[in-house]
């Protein structure tokens, strides 16, 4: 038995694969091998990707100065669309959405991926949400070549509003009810060894 309106009000803090988008920041070739945790950082940007085209929402990625820092890795390359080049390092200009005032898209919830977490994504996440909208960390799917820039970046980022939670939560968050196509793909995702 497929549940398909809850007579429960869902929560706002939940994530609908209809309000949200999905983030992917400077994933390239000369970073990611500075990354401590690169392999497990690709695979869980790679199930949000998966899960992302899955549910179609819209996914946007960048590249920082791709001349000297190289393109999207490969693993990933094939699964976003073409990146937004960037010398800036928040992320937020180059993606043209403007402040949340001035947008008719109802898909505010932003779900913000990849490297360095201190620098690139945290000056992204802290522009877009002075610009109003709402931003989701997975844990998992952030990194920095140093874990304690990476731990204060979690932590101020989450002191300015950002929500934190892991990639396997956002998963579930956007698949909502387990019995449908989407959920056997989803679990399929989440059992997948790296």
């Amino acid at each position: 038995m497929t549940e398909t309106s809850p007579s429960f009000p869902r929560s706002i803090d939940l994530l609908s694969h209809q309000e949200c988008q999905l983030v992917v920041v400077d994933v390239q070739e000369k970073l990611v091998p500075v990354i401590p945790i690169a392999k497990e950082l690709v695979f869980r940007i790679k199930q949000l990707a998966q899960a992302a085209n899955l549910f179609q929402i819209p996914i946007s990625s960048t590249e920082q100065y791709p001349k000297g820092l190289g393109p999207t890795v490969s693993e990933l390359a094939d699964l976003l669309p073409e990146p937004k080049e960037k010398v800036r390092f928040s992320g937020a200009e180059c993606l043209g959405w403007g402040s949340i005032t001035n947008t008719i898209d109802s898909r505010v919830k932003i779900v913000l991926t990849g490297i360095e977490a201190h620098i690139c994504v945290q000056q992204t996440t802290l522009d877009l949400l002075a610009a109003g909208y709402r931003v989701i960390i997975p844990i998992d799917a952030v990194a920095s070549r140093n874990k304690l820039d990476w731990k204060v970046a979690i932590k101020r980022m989450e002191n300015s509003g950002a929500q934190i939670t892991t990639t396997e939560s956002i998963l579930f968050e956007w698949c909502e009810v387990a019995g449908t196509d989407e959920f056997k793909q989803i679990s399929r995702l989440v059992t997948e060894k790296q």
